[in-house]
């Protein structure tokens, strides 16, 4: 039997966080030597730079990994590239995908059958004692990097991509360190030769990826780590914290979680931003969102696109689908038949992207078919809602509507992210249980909150820093701020990024023995 902790020695030099400091180090000496080397020698400094990040960061060994899927891919595109026999290249595509997702599987999803394969047999009084005897740890971004690769592959078989032929460009590629970390998920047709073409010093664009970096660090280290305070206090200790004290330590959770790993995109987006490189954006203010459908064009947006279109797309396309869709019709009508194979569809897609943030059922509930439930609900009774807004004459595109509406998702939103943040799916029912059960409104008024973490002072800070938030993404509505204060006059501009940047460094939040806590989707 293989030793379980194969893999589990090593040394850490760098924390593998944005909030590093040894990471803005490395950051800031990596930018200085990107602009002092030629041009064409600046892909293979990132892939150098790259590489370097993922040996400090970690296990060493555990680089194998990704330059494994990168010359997995590589192989595949060198056979869809020389042929086209569609069986050569149908058996170049399921090659790849079988060993990156089996990798995938293998690496983080093994103990989720293992344990849903207990529980079932524990129900049925059959015991549910199999373990797992093989234990590896997965290698930083398997997430991310691979379903990058994975949509690049599926493209060049489409013939909507062409086929990269160098091996280190494609690691580049697979493996870029701003991305590894937290994503955004990339697609090579779209932003993969940027990565390869020279980029000559562009003062503008480096100070605006820096001042996109001090937005990043804000949200982080100003509301993100504040809001966690709370949030361990109350789902550490549910039992003790019933009612009112669940869903406000879920409320901020939604908080924390969002300013979390958006600042941590607008820090990997700012880095890149530096280097003339211009990753895809992975949020657009989701809590303005007005149904769940909404939401998920403006949450983790490159993991919805990836989803729907190698995964949703190709499903409703196959022949199994087709003849679903065809008998539901001719059994239930144009409308519901179609709607049936559509729904089976997104069942699959929600299934996929709940297990995507983790091998436990607590995220294909709270991250996957619960939202799958929200949308098939709002589907099958939009008409409903519409003709009950007739008959109380509401306008359906009213103000107030709107802004129920938000609400409303909110709220539902949240009731997931209990799932997200909860130990287990069973925690997190008795946690629902315990938020509809106690009624304790007084803790609002008599300073009960105030044991959760946060005292006054701190309490204010963060209302500030939450509203200094909205503004600023009510100001986005109408284009980038960063623009928009960039036409302001020298002392204007300065003091506004000054005052931001003393801010965070005055009010961050470094408790006592304090390291920036990593990246809550980090390594997913």
């Amino acid at each position: 039997m293989m030793n379980a902790n194969i893999f589990a020695k090593g040394t850490r030099f760098m924390p593998a966080t944005f909030t590093s400091f040894y990471f803005l180090c490395f950051y800031a000496v990596s930018l200085l030597i990107y602009y002092i080397i030629p041009g064409k020698m600046q892909w293979g400094f990132l892939l150098f730079v790259s590489g370097a990040f993922y040996l400090l960061t970690g296990n060493g060994i555990l680089i194998l990994y990704p330059i494994a899927a990168a010359l997995i891919a590589y192989v595949s595109l060198r056979v869809m590239a020389g042929t086209e026999d569609v069986k050569k290249r149908r058996f170049a595509l399921f090659f790849a995908v079988v060993l990156l997702v089996g990798s995938l599987a293998v690496l983080k999803y093994v103990n989720f059958g293992i344990n849903t394969v207990n529980g079932i047999a524990a129900l049925w009084g059959k015991g549910g004692d199999i373990v797992n005897p093989v234990r590896f740890l997965a290698p930083l971004g398997i997430s991310f990097y691979t379903l990058s690769i994975l949509g690049y592959i599926v493209d060049v078989y489409n013939k909507i991509a062409e086929p990269q032929n160098n091996f280190f460009k494609l690691t580049l590629y697979g493996m870029y360190f701003p991305s590894i970390l937290s994503g955004p998920i990339l697609r090579y047709r779209e932003d993969g030769e940027q990565f390869f073409i020279p980029h000559p010093f562009d003062y503008r664009q480096v100070t605006f990826g820096m001042q996109r970096m001090v937005w990043g660090f804000f949200k982080i280290l100003v509301i993100s780590e504040r809001m966690n305070l709370v949030v361990n206090t109350v789902y550490d200790n549910y039992t003790q914290y019933p009612g009112i004290y669940i869903w406000l330590a879920t409320i901020c959770f939604a908080f924390q979680l969002y300013t979390n790993f958006s600042g941590s995109m607008d820090i990997a987006l700012g880095m890149s931003q530096s280097f003339g490189i211009y990753l895809p954006e992975n949020f657009e203010n989701p809590f303005f969102s007005k149904n769940i459908s909404e939401y998920w064009r403006r949450w983790h947006i490159t993991l919805g696109v990836w989803m729907k279109e190698y995964v949703f797309y190709p499903l409703l396309r196959t022949g199994a689908f087709t003849s679903l869709g065809k008998k539901m019709r001719r059994k239930f009508g144009k409308k519901r038949g179609k709607q049936f194979s559509t729904f089976l569809a997104m069942f699959i897609l929600w299934f996929m992207v709940g297990i995507w943030h983790g091998g436990d059922w607590k995220f294909v509930i709270g991250s996957g078919l619960l939202h799958w439930f929200y949308i098939v609900s709002g589907e099958l009774l939009t008409p409903f809602f519409q003709k009950g807004m007739e008959k109380f004459h509401i306008n359906p595109k009213g103000r107030w509507v709107d802004i129920f509406r938000m609400f409303r998702t909110f709220f539902l939103v949240n009731i997931g992210f209990v799932f997200f943040r909860a130990a287990s799916a069973m925690d997190a029912w008795k946690m629902l249980k315990g938020a509809v059960s106690v009624w304790n409104p007084w803790i609002l008024a008599d300073g009960s909150l105030f044991s959760l973490g946060l005292d006054v002072i701190e309490t204010v800070i963060a209302l500030v820093s939450l509203l200094i938030l909205w503004t600023v993404s009510r100001l986005q509505k109408n284009g980038s701020v960063r623009e928009r204060i960039e036409k302001k006059k020298l002392p204007v501009r300065f003091v506004i990024w000054y005052a931001l940047l003393f801010y965070i460094i005055l009010l961050g939040y470094y408790g006592p023995g304090y390291s920036a806590a990593e990246f809550i989707y980090q390594g997913v």
